[in-house]
C-alpha cells in the first residue's frame, strides 16, 4: 500500500514501522491533512507487516494539538444553514476526529508513543491511544483544552482514566497546566524518561524491536485479549483467552519456541 502525506511519514525496518509527525513548520500541529491522513498511515504500516510501530515526531515538539486556524472553520455556522444542520455537521466532524485517533488504539500491533517537547491537546488524545508512552526530559505535557474553553472530544477524558488515577486526572483536565515530564512519570503517564528526543526516539525503537523479536501471534492476541478485557468481568475475561488460545495456540510459532528451547537458541518466529 502506497502512502502519501503532507503531514506524516512512515518508515519500516526489521518489522517495526515509525509514523513520523512531519509538519515542523507548524509544530506539527493537528490540521485537516493530519487527521484525513492518520488511519491510512497507520493502515499503511499494518500492511507492510510490522509487529510494532513508533510514534515520533520531527522538529523541536511532539505537537502542539489541534490546528485551531485551519480547522476552525469545520465548525463554523454555514450561511443560511439552521442551528440543527450545523450541529449534526459538527457532531460528525467530531466523531470523524474521534475515529482518526481511534484507528491507532484499534491498530491490531502495538504502538509506542516518543515523545519530546510539548505534547499538548489534541497530542494527548494521541498519546493515550498508544499502548507505551516515553518521554524526553523537555517533554511537556497539557489537556490544555479547557483554556480554550473546550470540552476534550477526541479520546483523552475516556482513555487517559485507564492510565492515570482519578485525582491526577481531574487535576489535569480541570485546570489545563502543564505538566514536566518527572510529574508525567511519577503519575504513570510515561514509563520511562530519556535524556532527550534521539534518546527516546531510540529507546522506543529499542523496545519495538524488543517486541518485534517474540511471536506476533502472541502479542497481537495479548493486545486484543486486554482490550476486550477493559468491557468484562474477570469470568468473562478468562472465558475469552480461553476460546482465543483453543483458535491460535496450536501455531508454528509455538514450535519454534520449543525447537529453539531445546537446541538453546533464539527463536526465530514467521507470525504463522
Amino acid at each position: 500500500m502506497t502512502f502519501e502525506s503532507a503531514v506524516l511519514t512512515i518508515e519500516t525496518r526489521e518489522h517495526v514501522g515509525t509514523l513520523w509527525l512531519d509538519n515542523e513548520a507548524k509544530r506539527n500541529a493537528m490540521g485537516p491533512a493530519f487527521w484525513d491522513d492518520l488511519p491510512t498511515a497507520i493502515d499503511a504500516l499494518v500492511d507492510a507487516d510490522v509487529r510494532a510501530i513508533v510514534i515520533a515526531a520531527n522538529g523541536p515538539h511532539f505537537t502542539v494539538g489541534l490546528d485551531l486556524k485551519a480547522m476552525g472553520g469545520t465548525t463554523a455556522r454555514q450561511s443560511g444553514e439552521s442551528q440543527a444542520t450545523t450541529r449534526r455537521r459538527m457532531y460528525s466532524e467530531v466523531k470523524r476526529l474521534q475515529d482518526s485517533i481511534t484507528a491507532v488504539a484499534d491498530c491490531p500491533v502495538p504502538v509506542i508513543a516518543a515523545i519530546h517537547g510539548y505534547c499538548i491537546g489534541g497530542g494527548i488524545d494521541l498519546i493515550c491511544a498508544a499502548d507505551i508512552r516515553l518521554g524526553a526530559a523537555d517533554a511537556k505535557f497539557s489537556v490544555r483544552e479547557t483554556k480554550v474553553a473546550i470540552t476534550a472530544d477526541v479520546g483523552t477524558l475516556q482513555r487517559l482514566p485507564k492510565i492515570v488515577t482519578a485525582g491526577h486526572l481531574a487535576e489535569l483536565v480541570y485546570t489545563g497546566k502543564d505538566i514536566d515530564v518527572v510529574r508525567a512519570e511519577a503519575i504513570g503517564l510515561v514509563n520511562r524518561v530519556c535524556v532527550d528526543r534521539d534518546a527516546t526516539i531510540a529507546a522506543a525503537h529499542e523496545m519495538a524491536s524488543e517486541i518485534a523479536a517474540n511471536s506476533p501471534l502472541a502479542v497481537q492476541g495479548s493486545k486484543a485479549v486486554l482490550r476486550a478485557g477493559d468491557s468484562m468481568t474477570i469470568q468473562q475475561g478468562l472465558d475469552y483467552v480461553a476460546v482465543w488460545n483453543s483458535a491460535f495456540l496450536p501455531s508454528n510459532d509455538l514450535g519454534e519456541a520449543m525447537m529453539a528451547f531445546m537446541e538453546k537458541r533464539e527463536p526465530k518466529f514467521s507470525g504463522d
